[in-house]
Parts: C-alpha cells; structure tokens; sequence
C-alpha cells in the first residue's frame, strides 16, 4: 500500500468517486477508491462499499439491482444507479462475486482504448488512467448498458416532472417554447 493513501474505515460513493478496485491486502480484499483529486483506501471489499453507499443513499443494493431489470431488462454483470439525484451510475468490469471485480462510475469516463494482453485503458475526465482487466468489447458493453440505465431513469424523471408541471399549471397544457425552456 503506498504511504500516503490514507485508510479509511467509513466510506460512501459520492459525486467525485471514480473507480473502486480491490486490493489484495494479506488474504483479506480491501479497497482502493480514486476519487477526482484523491486516493483512499478502505478495509472493506468493493462490493460492500457499493452495497453500503446504496443503503446511505436510501435502497439496498438488492432494490438497485432490481431497478436496473425493471427499467432495462439487464440482469447479469448489471449496472446500478447509487443515487439517481445526483445521477451516480457504477458499472462493474466482471461479475460482482469475482473478488476481481472492479466498480466505475460512468460520468467520469472520458475515453478508453485497447491496451495488451486484451486489458483496456480507461482515461478519466482527471487525466488519471487505468488499465482495467477486461477485454474493449466487455468494457464497453458496460459502458453502452450504463449509459441505457441513464438515459431510461433520466426519462422517468422528466417524465414525471412534466406530469407534476401539468398539475400545477392548472391542467394547462405547455406549449413547445415554454417546454423547452424548462429544461434548460
């Protein structure tokens, strides 16, 4: 572990989380989370960090998972919204039971790419990079699978906003200008 990774036993996915990758510490499996301007490490493997930051965030990992089929049908491998208000969405690279598995919020990607031996490069918004154990094709199936989560759950939401919007306008129907305008 590098000296000046600081370990942390609390640990919730926030607006800046990057990536969690498990650390094989001794024959435990900690994890270390990058952050946009950060590095920490915790003593719990990644997938209880997951499950605890959507239990913080209101719901079980279980709910979240079963939101995901709900809106997309995806069940294996499945992408997981942690917190829709601040539009937290983590896919993981394997099967989460594989103590190889690693979680990645798709909001921070900026690009990936092939790299050898079938791994990917992932290059973050931050510049930071990884190579990330999975074949190009694998990754960005997870990615375009994430990214379907997104724009179904983003739909709802609108949906459900210009449903209320009605209401309070007194059953007035929006014309197009005034609807536009309310997204901007």
């Amino acid at each position: 572990m590098s000296h000046n990774t600081q370990m942390i036993e609390e640990y919730e996915v926030n607006p800046n989380t990057m990536i969690i990758k498990p650390l094989a510490y001794g024959l435990k499996v900690y994890s270390q989370i990058w952050e946009l301007d950060d590095e920490v490490t915790s003593p719990f493997k990644p997938i209880d960090i997951i499950k605890s930051s959507c239990r913080y965030f209101g719901s079980s990992y279980e709910g979240r998972k079963e939101g995901t089929r709900q809106l997309t049908g995806i069940t294996h491998k499945a992408p997981i919204t942690i917190d829709p208000t601040n539009f937290i969405y983590f896919f993981p690279t394997a099967s989460p039971n594989n103590p190889e598995c690693i979680w990645i919020a798709l909001d921070h990607i900026n690009y990936f790419k092939r790299a050898e031996n079938a791994h990917t490069q992932v290059v973050f918004k931050n510049k930071q990079s990884f190579i990330i154990p999975v074949s190009y094709t694998t990754l960005n199936n997870q990615v375009l699978r994430t990214a379907l989560l997104k724009t179904t759950l983003i739909r709802r939401i609108e949906d459900s906003e210009r449903k209320a919007l009605y209401f309070l306008n007194g059953s007035k129907i929006m014309n197009a200008s005034e609807r536009t305008g309310a997204y901007q």
